[in-house]
């Protein structure tokens, strides 16, 4: 049986975790770029296997392990160190991430320069869909305007604290305030939310679009009838 192991490194890591792997024995099997749609940010995922230790293993209880080394948070325009000279292989991977998503990959052995890939769109798997970007940028002003509410509110409550009944008086409203700027945020990120999912179903094959979207009904209907109950 096949595992995955997964750890967890920063960009000034890599080369120290690469290295070690090399050489205790492990060959590079892939790297993948991907890009995280809620901050921005990118990860970029390397994977190894130790193929004598996985032999032995499997000789002993019939499983074996891949390792994975993870590196997330990633600026667009942030330096990743090239592990080309460790892993010449990666040369393909490295130059995809660079033409097909903008990361910035340093010292690669063979570099490209950008036309690994001949695209019609720089950096194409940096884009993001309409919707997406649109509920994105409304989610943003609608949290914004809420956390000023919000503050205008608590200014508001601390001025009146000592004022007696008059005081109790003009908290009410502050904490309507309160209570309305969290109800625009809840609605924002809800409907950020619903614009990723439209992205991620309008990607799908049509017929698993279909389920998928035949499944969160049912969802929706089970949890009215339970509110209701």
């Amino acid at each position: 049986m096949q595992k995955a192991i997964y750890t967890t490194v920063g960009i000034d890591e890599l080369l120290a975790h690469v290295q070690a792997l090399k050489g205790a024995g492990a060959r590079f099997v892939q790297m993948h770029a991907e890009r995280c749609v809620d901050d921005g940010s990118y990860r970029l995922v390397y994977t190894f296997i130790n193929v004598r230790a996985a032999q032995e293993q499997i000789a002993r209880d019939g499983n074996y392990a891949i390792e994975n080394l993870v590196v997330e948070g990633i600026d667009q325009y942030q330096e990743i160190p090239s592990i080309s000279s460790y892993y010449p292989a990666v040369f393909p991977f490295e130059n995809e991430a660079h033409d097909l998503f903008g990361l910035a990959i340093t010292d690669m052995q063979v570099d490209f320069n950008g036309f690994f890939y001949q695209v019609s769109t720089a950096e194409p798997m940096s884009v993001i869909t309409p919707e997406v970007k649109a509920a994105r940028e409304k989610a943003m002003k609608v949290r914004a305007a809420a956390e000023a509410k919000a503050r205008k509110a608590a200014a508001e409550k601390a001025a009146a604290a000592g004022e007696g009944a008059a005081g109790a008086a003009a908290a009410q409203p502050a904490a309507a305030a309160g209570s309305d700027a969290q109800h625009d945020d809840a609605a924002a990120k809800a409907a950020l939310k619903a614009a990723e999912l439209e992205a991620k179903l309008a990607a799908m094959d049509p017929e698993k679009a279909a389920k998928v979207r035949a499944a969160l009904a049912a969802k929706a209907a089970r949890d009215k009838q339970k509110k209701e109950a």
